[in-house]
C-alpha cells in the first residue's frame, strides 16, 4: 500500500545518547513487525515488565534492533508501549533502545508497502470518511488550479478511495515529524554500543566500516528529517546499515568479509556486533561470535521461536521460551549450542533443519 498523496513533513534534530558502559544486564529482541501479543510474551520472559506492562527491569538495557513495524496488526500498539517504557526504564536506571530499521525508514519515507490492513484500521476515527473527502477534494482542486483535472472524476475518486482506505490519512498525519510516531521515531538511533556490544539493524559492511555511531546515526537521522536526502542515501542504501545482509548470509571462511567484520568492529570499539533483518531460527553466532543474529522470526507472520539474546555481566545466553541456554561467542561449538537450543524448542522444525545444515542460514529475506 503506497500513499498518492505525501503529507509535508517538518524538519527535527534531535541528539540520542549512542554509547553505554558498565551495564550489567542486557536483554536484546530482534524483529517484531507489528506482532504485539509476541512482544509482550518476550518483555514478561525476559523479566523487564509485570503482568500489567510496566517496567520491572530495573537497570536492564532492551534494546529492539529496528524493524518493530510493518506486517503484523498491531504495530501501533508496540510502539505505544516502547514509549511508555522508555521514561520508566530510565527513571529506574535502566535504557530502552527501539533502533531504526529498514522498515521504519520506510514508513517515514512514505513507502507503505508493508502496512497491515489492521494497521491501518487502528487509526480509524468517526471522522474518517469527512477528512478523506477532504484531503480528495483538495486534490482535486489542485489539478484544476494546474489545467489537468481527471477526464473521468468519478473513476479518479474510486481509485483514489480505494488506495487510501479509512484510517491511512490519520496515519499519515502520526508518521510527519510532528506527529506522535513520526516525531519519536526521528529520534531514534540506527546504532548504539553497549559495553562491548554494538547493535544496529542490518550489519555494518564495507563500505561503512570507517563510519562512527555519530556520522552514522546523524547520517541517517538527516536524512529522514528532510527526505529529498532519503533516495540514494545511508538509509535506502542496500548495502548500508539498515539493509546489509551479508554478515547474516555469506560463508564465515570468507577472509575478505572477516577483514572487513574486524574494521567495523575497531572502528565500534566493540568486539560484537548484534544484528537483526534477516530471518534466521535461532539466535546465532557466526565469525566466532564476532557477529550474533537475533532475528528469528518472532512474529506470527513467520512462524518463529519466542526467541531473544540475553547478556548477563560477561555471560551470554540464548532464551527460548524462558529456557536459557550458553551462546559460543568466543570460543565453544555452535553445532553443540544448536543442539542444545534444539532441546530448548522441540517443536522448532526450521531450527532442526538449521542443525542438521551444520548452523548454516537458509535464511527468509524481510
Amino acid at each position: 500500500m503506497k500513499s498518492l498523496v505525501l503529507l509535508p513533513l517538518a524538519a527535527v534534530s534531535l541528539f540520542a545518547q549512542d554509547t553505554f558502559e558498565g551495564v550489567q544486564r542486557i536483554v536484546a529482541i530482534g524483529d517484531i513487525h507489528g506482532d504485539y501479543g509476541r512482544f509482550v510474551e518476550l518483555l514478561r520472559s525476559a523479566q523487564v515488565v509485570d503482568r500489567n506492562n510496566a517496567w520491572t527491569g530495573g537497570a536492564t538495557h532492551l534494546v529492539l534492533t529496528g524493524d518493530f513495524l510493518d506486517r503484523g496488526p498491531a504495530p501501533r500498539q508496540v510502539m505505544d508501549l516502547l514509549m511508555e517504557l522508555e521514561p520508566q526504564a530510565e527513571k529506574a536506571g535502566g535504557r530502552v533502545h527501539a533502533l531504526i530499521g529498514n522498515h521504519e525508514a520506510m514508513n517515514i519515507s512514505g513507502d507503505l508497502r508493508f502496512v497491515s490492513r489492521e494497521d491501518v484500521e487502528s487509526y480509524r476515527t468517526p471522522n474518517s470518511g469527512p477528512l478523506r473527502e477532504r484531503v480528495l477534494n483538495a486534490v482535486l482542486e489542485d489539478l484544476r488550479a494546474k489545467g489537468s483535472p481527471p477526464k473521468d472524476e468519478a473513476k479518479f475518486r474510486k481509485k483514489f478511495e480505494d488506495g487510501h482506505p479509512l484510517g491511512l490519512t490519520e496515519r499519515q498525519l502520526a508518521f510527519t515529524a510532528s506527529g506522535k510516531y513520526g516525531k519519536w521515531l526521528r529520534g531514534r538511533n540506527a546504532i548504539v554500543r553497549i559495553n562491548d556490544l554494538v547493535f544496529v539493524h542490518g550489519g555494518i559492511g564495507p563500505k561503512y566500516a570507517a563510519r562512527t555511531r555519530e556520522e552514522i546515526n546523524q547520517t541517517i537521522r538527516a536524512e529522514l528529517d528532510d527526505l529529498t536526502k532519503y533516495r540514494g542515501g545511508t538509509a535506502d542504501d542496500p548495502d548500508g546499515p539498515l539493509w546489509y545482509r551479508d554478515l547474516a548470509l555469506s560463508p564465515e571462511d570468507d577472509v575478505s568479509l572477516q577483514h572487513d567484520i574486524d574494521r567495523a568492529l575497531h572502528t565500534q570499539q566493540a568486539r560484537h556486533m548484534v544484528i537483526g533483518h534477516t530471518v534466521i531460527p535461532a539466535i546465532l553466532p557466526r565469525f566466532g561470535g564476532r557477529v550474533i543474529t537475533i532475528d528469528v522470526g518472532l512474529s506470527a507472520l513467520y512462524g518463529g521461536p519466542p526467541a531473544f539474546l540475553l547478556v548477563e555481566g560477561s555471560k551470554y545466553y540464548a532464551v527460548y521460551g524462558g529456557q536459557q541456554v550458553d551462546l559460543p561467542v568466543g570460543s565453544g561449538s555452535v553445532q553443540q549450542y544448536l543442539r542444545a537450543a534444539q532441546a530448548a524448542d522441540p517443536g522448532n522444525r526450521k531450527l532442526r533443519s538449521l542443525v542438521r545444515a551444520g548452523g548454516r542460514p537458509a535464511p527468509q529475506l524481510q
